[in-house]
């Protein structure tokens, strides 16, 4: 049995992850906030739900260490919890870019490290962290300072992670969505042409693939999932 960790179980990238692993045979262990308001309900014989704070790295390493006591490997994860924050450079304080850096950042290498440093061990495994246009690119986060500045941070660790990992069997990919197809957005952008977003079941198609025995020979992948955006 393979196994695999999803933070931010409770979102819509999350929940259709799990469903994608699930259905191709692993065990998944999701995490969800301190009372988190949205019910996740997976099969208990294929899904375990796990409180973190993800904020706090203490208690995210011990939910990883109580991954690797209990099933003795963590073959893929899944690193989906993020936040958004619109702002101009005359806009953002260092105090907005320390919040999204915290909810972008934190929230994804507080898991990444320990799970990083088993994989290493055990000399296989996949991280998938999600980033996005405005991390990539300057470009593409005018207007977006704080949280583009958070997410570019994940580019560059992903880089350094595969830097260490040269010669393993271990990949560190970035996920780097357009907009993403879920009720919240088209409530936000109800006049956007929907047709052009990527909707959650084909980035968790994405990754799933790339996380699989097909894509063993990839290293360094950035996956840019923009559908016709």
């Amino acid at each position: 049995m393979k196994i695999a960790i999803v933070t931010g179980a409770s979102g819509n990238l999350g929940q259709a992850v799990i469903r994608k692993f699930i259905a191709g045979g692993y065990e998944v262990i999701g995490t969800t906030i301190p009372n988190d308001p949205v019910a996740v309900d997976f099969p208990a014989t294929s899904f375990e739900k796990v409180v973190v704070n993800l904020m706090d790295e203490a208690d995210s390493e011990k939910f990883v260490a109580g991954v690797i006591s209990k099933y003795g490997t963590v073959d893929a994860a899944i690193l989906t919890v993020g936040g958004f924050a619109m702002g101009k450079i005359s806009d953002t304080s260092s105090s907005d870019i320390m919040k999204q850096y915290k909810l972008n950042f934190e929230t994804a290498y507080h898991v990444a490290r320990p799970v990083f440093t088993q994989m290493m061990k055990q000399n296989r495994g996949r991280i998938f962290i999600i980033g996005s246009k405005p991390g990539l690119s300057a470009e593409n986060g005018k207007g977006m300072v704080a949280y583009g500045l958070a997410k570019s941070l994940i580019f560059r660790l992903a880089e350094l992670m595969n830097g260490e990992a040269k010669g393993k069997n271990v990949v560190t990919s970035v996920v780097v969505p357009s907009t993403i197809d879920t009720p919240q957005n088209r409530q936000a952008m109800p006049d956007a042409d929907t047709g052009k977003w990527v909707k959650p079941e084909d980035i968790a198609n994405i990754i799933y693939y790339h996380s699989s025995d097909e894509s063993g020979v990839l290293r360094e992948t950035i996956l840019k999932v923009y559908n016709n955006a």
